[in-house]
């Protein structure tokens, strides 16, 4: 078994307030658990910052393969917005054979 987790740090376009941040974060979560419904995503940090935010994504999976392939594929459609911009992206894998 592997766990696949991905956080995303997304600088948002032309947003001047905490109400227009979640107008564009959440159909971006709602969008990412729609279209790949065998995922966990949800707005992790910058909580309190009106431009950024950081999106979490887990997945777990049978192959290393499969996980990287859904967190590429969800790192995608995060970058594909044209309001967003994508500032890093840092990817972690674990086994259950690891202490």
């Amino acid at each position: 078994m592997f766990i696949g987790a991905l956080t995303v740090d997304i600088l948002l376009g032309d947003v001047r307030s905490l109400k227009q941040k979640r107008s564009v974060v959440r159909p971006l979560v709602a969008e990412i658990q729609r279209k790949y419904p065998a995922v966990a995503v949800a707005e992790a940090g910058h909580l309190d910052l009106h431009r950024r935010a950081e999106i979490g994504v887990a997945v777990i999976s049978a192959s290393a393969a499969n996980c990287d392939e859904v967190l590429d594929a969800c790192e995608r459609l995060i970058a594909y917005h044209p309001e967003i911009e994508l500032l890093s992206a840092r990817r972690r894998l674990f086994n259950d054979h690891e202490e």
